[in-house]
């Protein structure tokens, strides 16, 4: 059975099983999901009498079929996997939805890749930092099974009447409160992983030179570099200028800038990481960013070699000007004249 086919016969089976197991009516369709990071071919299942549905990804079921699993247990677990998620479903209030005012102090953000989501960019509203780029966000739910949260688009905005700059202000402000940034040493962050009986497996340097930023629930964490305040409040802890590792779109890395580090082998660290370790749906980008605490700059990192270069080379340029200025001056002193008329 070829994906077309799989397809098809997937949509009217898991229809079949949900009406058969609930005695229920369902409408149960196949369409092109848009997500950061991520497309792919939904099953879209939604009570008759509903508002809400649930997606199922059609291309991991059809992978799991192809490595061998059983037809009947994947329909199986499909129809209670989408059971389960309308049953408990977060209570949803669409009102409050059209309301700008009162959705606003849910506003989160979220730090994607510019390049990997330039497709679904043209359709929300967002702010470009260097190769990345601010979405925006209504979180809706929350609880111990993740959260749940809208994407804001362009349509959405103009319904509200409001402009792209306004939403980014208000998730300025809003943003940080709901999800205040956390940043930890990697010893402490371990430490919390791993439980109080790992703190004497874990060495505690004195000066951690490696930190790890995100927010109290670690989804979307990445998000903490656009926050006004979040690199000079990241620079006090770590102690001045510092390098910017995503690690994912749920966290990143930082690790400070003690005039010894290679860029070079930083990239290569992140490139081989998201490669091996990283979910394709939580890339950031294989970029390596920068902060400069003194001039307040946060940038790529191969920008910031740049600009450290050429004021290096203007700094020369000063010098040798103010060294071929004092000669000039030192030579426009008349020399005193010997007696008849002819210089000494």
């Amino acid at each position: 059975m070829n994906y077309e086919e799989f397809k098809d016969k997937v949509t009217e089976d898991v229809k079949r099983e949900l009406e058969s197991r609930t005695g229920k009516s369902y409408d149960v369709q196949t369409h092109s999901v848009e997500k950061m990071n991520e497309n792919y071919d939904a099953l879209t299942i939604k009570p008759e009498d509903g508002i809400l549905g649930v997606n199922l990804n059609i291309g991991e079921l059809y992978k799991a079929h192809e490595e061998g699993h059983s037809y009947e247990d994947l329909i199986d677990s499909a129809a209670s996997r989408a059971e389960s998620a309308l049953e408990n479903h977060p209570d949803f209030n669409l009102e409050a939805l059209q309301d700008y005012d009162h959705m606003k102090e849910t506003l989160s953000m979220e730090v994607v890749s510019a390049a990997r989501n330039a497709e679904l960019l043209d359709k929300v509203p967002h702010k470009e930092i260097e190769d990345m780029a601010v979405v925006y966000r209504f979180v809706v739910d929350t609880g111990d099974d993740g959260r749940g949260s809208i994407l804001i688009t362009n349509q959405l905005l103009d319904n509200y009447g409001i402009t792209a700059q306004q939403l980014h202000e208000d998730a300025l402000k809003y943003a940080p409160v709901m999800r205040p940034a956390v940043i930890k040493t990697m010893s402490e962050t371990l430490m919390e992983m791993m439980g109080p009986e790992a703190k004497d497996m874990i060495p505690v340097m004195p000066s951690d030179p490696l930190f790890v930023a995100s927010v109290p629930d670690k989804i979307q964490g990445a998000s903490v570099i656009a926050y006004q305040d979040f690199m000079d409040q990241a620079a006090e802890r770590v102690g001045g200028d510092f390098y910017i590792l995503p690690s994912s779109i749920h966290e990143v890395l930082l690790v400070r800038d003690d005039g010894t580090i290679d860029r070079s082998n930083l990239e290569g660290m992140v490139k081989e990481v998201n490669e091996t370790q990283v979910a394709p749906e939580d890339l950031l980008t294989d970029s390596v960013y920068h902060y400069d605490s003194k001039d307040k700059v946060f940038e790529l990192a191969e920008k910031y070699e740049e600009r450290m270069a050429s004021k290096q080379r203007e700094s020369v340029i000063d010098k040798l000007d103010g060294k071929k200025r004092e000669t000039i001056s030192h030579d426009s002193i008349p020399r005193p004249r010997a007696r008849g008329g002819e210089a000494l």
